[in-house]
């Protein structure tokens, strides 16, 4: 094995082993993993929330046992493929070792750390974006055919996995056309590529045409309960944060794409974070949608940084420098730590604006672990509500939100099958069943009403248990278990679903 190969193995297993080791045993998954795991068991060319990739992960992931561990490991294994792109990158652009080692460094610890252990489409957005930016570099160098054709393919991939990478294209082009690569536009090969990504991603440009493309309702939603909110001063501030450690690199990198005359050829690589990130501060997006732009920055920086750099004690440093940022980061940034040790060192969080909600008040744990927490104990007593129902097999289960009928989904022994009308669960419903019975699962400050409302439609209506967890953000999420139902609970679902479509 050569130096070079030994060095990079090392790397990949550091990157796997923090992956598992920053997060302990005390947090369950995160919300939003329950969705996209559920997605194996209701397998389309699309969904509202999302294209179809992360379902076929999912599938994968059932395979294999559905258990946690793979849950974390193809986020991580997608981290670790973005490694080695720009590893890759670094060797493709003439870097030395000391130059992929760097860049490793700085694409390691940094906020791929975080994205990399969540199973959500975000991980495979990032590595698509940097391999489509690796395969650009590769035909300016080479101007084979075969490199349009298989940008074509990871960028239908990337489509497939998030809509996102659009982006992308939304920035290159432009960039393309204020270059002496413009010529590219017109050509067969460029047609043909072209072609090739329209016929691979057309599946779900159909589905979404036979769906009324809800992506654009999704959209829609999004901009006018959360973008709407977004500070573009806020954007800036994430994009710094995230690759704080790198800066050492990306800051040389894009002075070396202006000035550097090895990186001519890839000027447009300047122009085009210049293009994408104006659009995504125009439309008001969130700062960690930008997080795939600066990967191969970090390669074209890292090839600057070592050419210029020559004493030894300065190379060291700055290796050394994105190590030392990131150990502060990762003591309130991942969930090492159990809810009251957090508590304990509640100033810490306080201080770097993690304990603040998006209601804007401070809680006592960051939001996004108080996501991670609770979910197994809702399982369980839901399992037990449903256990008591006379007739289970004839028994509904709804909740309020993809949370909670995601992850009852997952924990549960009983084989229940829980919906709700919030996000993809809104078109599983299983209306060929004649339901009698409902399991009810509602959210704290609604548990009176929810008396108030449903009661009457049943001959029984039985409180069976809540969430206690302090911790929990479901925190007193009420079980219900209503029996013998005087309405007929089908026709009054299926009214209910068609009104929560759109």
């Amino acid at each position: 094995m050569t130096k070079a190969n030994a060095l990079l193995c090392g790397f990949i297993v550091l990157k796997f082993a923090l992956q598992y080791l920053l997060i302990i045993p005390e947090y369950d998954l995160h919300r939003d993993e329950y969705l996209h795991l559920d997605q194996a068991n209701h397998l389309a060319w699309g969904y509202l929330s999302v294209p179809p990739v992360t379902s076929w992960i999912a599938t994968l992931i059932k395979w294999l046992g559905n258990g946690v561990f793979w849950v974390r490991f193809f986020p991580a294994l997608c981290g670790v493929l973005t490694m080695l792109v720009v590893w890759k990158t670094v060797e493709t652009l003439k870097g030395s070792l000391y130059a992929c080692a760097l860049a490793a460094t700085c694409t390691l610890f940094s906020a791929l750390m975080r994205l990399n252990q969540l199973f959500q489409p975000n991980s495979v957005d990032v590595l698509c974006w940097t391999t489509l930016y690796f395969i650009l570099i590769k035909y300016i160098q080479s101007g084979k055919s075969k490199w349009l054709y298989l940008f074509a393919v990871i960028f239908a991939f990337g489509f497939l996995n998030k809509y996102n990478v659009a982006f992308l294209i939304v920035g290159l082009l432009p960039s393309i056309l204020l270059t002496k690569h413009r010529q590219l536009l017109v050509t067969r090969p460029f047609l043909v590529a072209v072609l090739i990504g329209l016929i691979l991603i057309s599946p779900n440009l159909l589905w979404q045409y036979q769906n009324d493309f809800p992506v654009f309702h999704h959209m829609k939603e999004l901009a006018e309960t959360q973008l709407v909110n977004m500070s573009r001063a806020d954007f800036f501030k994430e994009q710094f944060l995230y690759f704080v450690g790198a800066m050492i690199v990306l800051i040389p990198g894009w002075y070396a794409l202006l000035v550097y005359k090895p990186f001519e050829a890839y000027r447009l690589f300047f122009f085009s974070i210049v293009f994408t990130l104006s659009v995504f501060v125009f439309l008001r997006a969130k700062g960690y949608y930008a997080i795939g732009i600066y990967p191969v920055y970090i390669a074209f920086g890292a090839v600057f940084v070592s050419v210029k750099l020559k004493p030894v004690w300065l190379r060291a440093a700055f290796i050394i420098i994105p190590v030392t940022i990131f150990i502060p980061v990762a003591m309130v940034a991942f969930p090492n730590q159990t809810p009251e040790q957090i508590v304990k060192n509640a100033k810490r969080f306080k201080n770097a604006g993690l304990l603040r909600w998006e209601d804007g008040k401070d809680h006592e744990i960051p939001q996004d672990f108080a996501d991670m927490i609770g979910w197994k104990e809702l399982a369980e007593k839901v399992d037990a509500a449903y256990a008591s129902s006379p007739d289970p097999g004839n028994t509904l289960v709804l909740c309020d939100n993809y949370g909670q009928a995601g992850a009852i989904n997952y924990y549960t022994k009983k084989g229940i099958d829980a919906v709700t009308f919030n996000a993809d669960y809104v078109n599983w419903f299983d209306l060929s069943k004649r339901y009698k019975h409902v399991v009810r699962v509602k959210n704290a400050w609604e548990r009176e009403a929810e008396i108030e409302e449903t009661s009457p439609l049943f001959t029984q209506a039985i409180i069976t248990d809540s969430i206690t967890n302090r911790y929990a953000r479901e925190r007193g999420a009420t079980i219900f278990l209503f029996l013998d139902a005087k309405v007929d609970i089908n026709g009054r679902l299926a009214k209910e679903i068609e009104e929560s479509r759109w």
